[in-house]
């Protein structure tokens, strides 16, 4: 599976993001749900996603969150933050979801539209202390089963070919039609091109692939 960004920057961009969450709702008083409509109408979620190095290891968890608002709402955060001697509720919120959206190479809009703040609050209960795999497990189980698979996959199966084989034969990059196939790109937006060489190797119309 092709991840979101560089491994190397998934610690400090977890630490990031659950440090932003638990600023935002614990010192500053924003609910969850708010905060997570925020973060995901930002740039900084879009930013995190596409694996800007300034926004993954470059700023704190304060300034993540304060860039949130005042992107969002023209406010500024001026709340002094308290001192933790030990991860809250909210820290593993934001620790555990930025860590499965590199994982999936998901939209943080996407996780977010499936995850309700409510559902990863009763998820912590049960899988703080588990490994994290197990969170991406049950995480990936919801996603998949909201997300009912594209055409494209749907074909591709059916023709008995894999990504690999569908990228090197089509010439489409791999990178590409893995997030076509998770939506994380459009495709009833890529280059009629694109879409020609991909269906000449399925077999189907190019009417096939779109997404209705």
């Amino acid at each position: 599976m092709t991840h979101a960004y560089q491994e190397t920057y998934l610690s400090k961009a977890q630490a990031t993001l659950g440090d932003a969450f638990d600023y935002a709702i614990n010192t500053c008083g924003i609910s969850g749900e708010d905060f997570i409509k925020l973060f995901t109408a930002s740039s900084v979620s879009r930013r995190m996603e596409n694996g800007e190095p300034a926004f993954l290891a470059g700023k704190s968890g304060i300034e993540i969150a304060a860039d949130v608002v005042l992107e969002t709402t023209g406010k500024q955060l001026e709340d002094i933050p308290e001192d933790h001697f030990s991860r809250s509720r909210e820290y593993w919120i934001g620790w555990a979801i930025c860590y499965y959206q590199w994982y999936s190479s998901r939209s943080f809009r996407d996780i977010f539209r499936v995850l309700a703040f409510e559902d990863l609050q009763n998820m912590y209960y049960t899988l703080h202390e588990a490994d994290i795999t197990k969170v991406v497990g049950i995480v990936d189980t919801r996603i998949r089963e909201y997300f009912q698979d594209t055409n494209l996959k749907r074909i591709r199966i059916a023709y008995g070919c894999t990504q690999k084989e569908l990228a090197k034969r089509s010439g489409v990059s791999l990178r590409s039609i893995q997030m076509y196939e998770q939506r994380n790109k459009d495709i009833n937006k890529a280059s009629a091109e694109t879409l020609y060489r991909i269906s000449r190797v399925l077999g189907c119309a190019i009417e096939d692939l779109l997404e209705k």
